[in-house]
């Protein structure tokens, strides 16, 4: 369990350094002390579901599906809050 949850934070922030390091090389990435809490808040819960998932769901397909579902809307708020592809007010529009 400790070592999942190590893996699971170690993923977390080799996927919050790449946008750190592109902002010291561009102005094209622009990203606030609490856009990295959101993303951190977002990816840390996605991985901390989909380990739940991994270790409670016995049955493969629905694990297989589970996991889909979950990084797709993982995905889609990701581009709603980068983008506003949705238009909705979470996007800052």
């Amino acid at each position: 369990m400790k070592k999942r949850f190590l893996i699971i934070c170690s993923v977390v922030v080799v996927i919050l350094l790449f946008p750190l390091i592109a902002s010291q090389f561009t102005d094209e990435v622009n990203w606030t002390s609490f856009d990295y809490l959101i993303a951190a808040f977002l990816l840390f819960s996605t991985g901390l579901t989909l380990n739940f998932i991994l270790k409670k769901v016995r049955n493969v397909k629905h694990r297989i599906l589970l996991s889909v579902v979950l990084i797709v809307g993982l995905l889609l708020i990701w581009a709603e809050l980068a983008v506003g592809i949705f238009g909705t007010p979470l996007a800052g529009n």
